[in-house]
């Protein structure tokens, strides 16, 4: 509304005493706010936007990548039969191989903990290996198997905080006895770093307990961890237990590395750091494209757990949905919208299809498992009742949308049809539906979206199941993306929270790929007029 006031001559003016003055500031100063309020709203939406995907590509990247460590493995007719596999001992021939790397290590557990450091995947991929002709049996081949879980993160860097090394102006004297070892340093720089590292002092002796970071002692061909340190003449003496005796030296002066995350707040302990520092040293890891994540199907071991199998399933339950949803709905709506008479049956039929679309999933998934797993005997965990009890949520999505893109078309094009003899049949599907055709894509991709992301109905139905094979068909079984999201979040094994955010990314990225279709298909049958 425009303001005017009286003048002297008694005609009209704009804006010309104070009031209106006032009154046009105040509707600017509010239009300014509006704008700054919008473009705020909109910068921090983008702002929790990049901090959501930065979050999640920052915790995904490292489960693209895995470590491996070649091994020579005795793969000599004596303890490999080509022709009987199922009798060889892989676990066996795995095994000896890490040990012969620490011959030195004794001990059962010890010994378990070496052996642990290699998959428990690895006799399996090893079969697989000779069997497709990738790896020949004969003498000593040289292998790379995948490391456990554990060895992955700390190479990776996300177990064990690295404190960095200090080196030592001369060399210590060690007297190792039975594992324990005495040393003597000339100078007193590790009383220093004994303290940072947060000893406990008593009685003059620094005391590395289970909550100070680890100091590693790197001399002689040993790695020793310090347990007391204690100031003496002229230098410092310690006690420690030696790791490893026969460790390859990483550098030819003497030094200390430190591990600032205490050992006991780790599952990864201080002899796990050392041996796997050891095989880095001797170049035998070497980080590659973690192909068992892409291609694999699920696991409960984290490094042998793979994305593939919820891929195929998700990929078999969409078609299923698409397959069903997209013709029924856009039938219904054609129907309802272009021939069905504008009556009181008509009328509800309408408002119980918008209800149907403000219904919780897991209705959905109650109805499915009611009359699609029960009744019809639908294979449970398959996509084939995935896809049906999807098609069930995705209906009303479809069918309010293709309607409303039925609706957009103008009259004109139907009054030109008709007016020309095109029966109502012929106006529909020649000169209408084309037309609504983007619109009616467009509410199909966004009711496809909402579907694969769709958790609660398909545990209803038990997609929730531990699959480990790839679904071969519609009926074999089968989990999701979401679903497998779901089960992985809530497994306490930290390799697998990356993994989870991995698999976040390739939802996103399969919701990419569907929009793109979407615009391409738009694009295709879109019409101006």
């Amino acid at each position: 509304m425009t303001d005017t006031t009286p003048t002297e001559a008694g005609s009209t003016s704009l804006h010309t005493n104070d009031a209106a003055k006032a009154r046009l500031k105040a509707r600017y100063a509010a239009e300014r706010r509006f704008k700054w309020m919008g473009a705020g709203a909109v910068a921090l939406s983008g702002l929790f936007l990049v901090i959501l995907l930065s979050t999640i590509v920052t915790q995904a990247l490292p489960a693209f990548r895995m470590n491996y460590v070649t091994l020579p493995l005795d793969l000599s007719a004596e303890q490999v039969d080509m022709e009987n596999l199922s009798a060889t001992n892989f676990s066996g021939i795995v095994n000896d191989a890490i040990m012969g790397q620490f011959p030195s290590v004794e001990g059962r557990q010890e010994q378990r903990a070496l052996r642990g450091l290699v998959s428990t995947g690895a006799p399996t991929l090893l079969r697989k290996a000779l069997e497709s002709g990738e790896v020949e049996a004969g003498d000593t081949r040289q292998v790379a198997l995948p490391l456990d879980d554990f060895s992955d993160l700390y190479l990776k860097g996300l177990v064990a905080k690295d404190g960095g090394r200090e080196a030592l102006a001369a060399a210590p004297q060690i007297v190792a006895t039975d594992g324990a070892a005495e040393i003597t340093f000339s100078d007193r720089s590790v009383v220093e770093l004994a303290r940072e590292a947060g000893a406990i002092e008593e009685d003059g002796v620094l005391r590395l307990t289970s909550g100070a970071s680890s100091l590693l002692l790197q001399a002689d061909g040993r790695i020793v961890k310090l347990l007391e340190v204690q100031a003496a003449d002229g230098g410092a003496t310690a006690t420690g237990n030696v790791l490893l005796s026969d460790a390859p030296q990483v550098s030819d002066e003497a030094a200390i590395r430190i591990v600032e995350t205490p050992e006991s707040q780790r599952k990864f302990t201080d002899r796990e750091i050392v041996w796997v520092d050891s095989l880095t040293a001797q170049g035998l890891t070497e980080s590659r494209w973690n192909e068992i994540f892409l291609f694999s199907g699920a696991s409960r071991e984290p490094e042998m757990a793979g994305i593939w199998g919820a891929v195929v399933g998700s990929a078999l339950t969409m078609l299923v949905t698409l397959a069903l949803a997209f013709p029924i709905g856009v039938a219904a709506a054609i129907y309802l919208e272009e021939f069905a008479p504008k009556n009181r049956l008509t009328a509800i039929i309408e408002v119980n299809i918008n209800n149907l679309a403000a219904v919780p999933s897991i209705v959905f998934g109650l109805l499915g498992l009611a009359v699609f797993i029960n009744w019809f005997s639908f294979p449970r965990s398959a996509p084939l009742a995935g896809g049906f009890v999807l098609a069930l949520m995705t209906l009303p999505t479809i069918i309010i949308a293709s309607r409303a893109a039925l609706r957009a078309v103008p009259p004109s094009i139907r009054e030109a049809a008709l007016g020309i003899g095109a029966s109502k049949v012929q106006t529909v599907f020649h000169h209408v539906l084309p037309l609504a055709m983007p619109g009616i894509l467009t509410g199909t991709i966004i009711g496809m979206a909402q579907a694969l992301g769709e958790t609660a109905p398909l545990l209803m139905i038990g997609m929730v199941a531990f699959i480990v094979d790839v679904p071969g068909g519609f009926t074999s079984p089968a989990t999701v993306l979401p679903v497998q999201i779901f089960m992985w979040a809530d497994f306490p094994e930290p390799a697998f929270q990356q993994k989870t955010s991995a698999a976040i990314l390739i939802l996103l990225g399969f919701l990419v790929l569907m929009n793109a279709i979407a615009v391409v298909l738009r694009k295709r049958f879109e019409r101006r007029w």
